[in-house]
């Protein structure tokens, strides 16, 4: 049947405005996308600006993390004249600890850091502490178990009761060693304790070199055990009781105007911004326009991050009961 006069003309202005949303959709898309990469390039120096102290947390288990590392190389380059690192972690992957400690390292050589210590800053999390020129802890703060340990389920027992054999073909004995679905032989364990000895090494030695402690000192510290706040002090694993106010008083007395604000500084994608501004509104019209795929990359992925830590862990639990 013919469409009338009035159908034809009303479908032809239907497709205008289809085709103008379109139009408007994809320009919106391209102008938030163009205003992230300007707000990228203009800021030269990403964080705070200007002569502050800046406020940086360490927190939870410590593992690999782009957004941490890339906060802790611009705060490097910060108008920063002290930092305040303040740490509430257990621990965690040694390797991960280790680059938190070369990063503050690095940071130190410009202005002065000081670590406070909130609830926790054992093994990795004190890894983190001694990087930093000067430790504040509270009375009852926990710090020390500086060791390192692997730990793997052994599921041989479980197996046997279900029937099941897991067989393998190996280059040699210890690939792959221990699995967990096999007995461990004594030659995979010797060499699994070589390795925690090395790093276990390595840890003993950053604490004798931060901390100045050397022979029974170091021996009577480095047994893995941990230390209230009251104690760490007496044992020389940190240097001051107190909390923030004390570490800002303490960069005084490095040069550091305690009248500067304090500012904190948080990884990107923590807060919204020019970038993240940008990138949120693009990824609204990537959903209205149905690529929710493409909306989830805009916001920065899609649930990808998972908590994967090293193989070998620096890393404090209190014992259940």
């Amino acid at each position: 049947m013919a469409l009338n006069a009035e159908a034809i003309l009303e479908r032809r202005a239907l497709r205008r405005r289809v085709a103008f949303w379109r139009v408007a959709a994809i320009a919106l898309v391209g102008v938030a996308l163009a205003a992230g990469a300007f707000a990228s390039r203009g800021a030269t120096k990403p964080g705070p600006r200007g002569a502050h102290i800046a406020r940086v947390e360490l927190s939870g288990v410590i593992m690999d993390d782009e957004k941490r590392a890339k906060l802790l190389k611009n705060l490097d380059k910060s108008d920063a004249k002290g930092v305040l690192l303040v740490i509430n972690s257990p621990g965690g992957g040694v390797t991960a600890s280790e680059d938190i400690y070369v990063a503050v390292r690095k940071i130190a050589e410009k202005r002065p850091v000081v670590a406070v210590v909130q609830t926790v800053a054992a093994s990795g999390g004190y890894i983190a502490a001694i990087a930093a020129d000067h430790i504040v802890a509270r009375q009852n703060s926990i710090t020390g178990s500086i060791g390192v340990l692997a730990q793997y389920p052994n599921f041989t027992g479980l197996l046997d009761k279900l029937g099941v054999a897991v067989e393998s073909v190996k280059s040699s004995p210890l690939k792959a060693a221990p699995s967990g679905v096999e007995p461990t032989s004594p030659e995979a364990r010797k060499a699994l304790e070589t390795l925690i000895l090395d790093s276990y090494a390595w840890f003993k030695d950053l604490v004798s070199e931060r901390r100045k402690l050397t022979g029974a000192q170091l021996a009577s510290v480095t047994d893995g055990r941990v230390f209230t706040g009251r104690q760490a002090i007496e044992v020389k694993l940190v240097d001051q009781l107190g909390g923030e106010d004390e570490a800002i008083a303490w960069l005084a007395t490095k040069g550091v105007d305690d009248t500067l604000p304090v500012r904190e500084w948080k990884p990107e994608g923590s807060g919204l911004g020019a970038l993240g501004l940008a990138r949120s509104a693009a990824a609204g019209v990537a959903d209205g326009l149905g690529a929710p795929a493409i909306g989830a990359a805009l916001r920065g992925g899609s649930g990808g991050d998972g908590l994967v830590l090293d193989g070998l862990l620096a890393v404090w639990q209190a014992a259940a009961r």
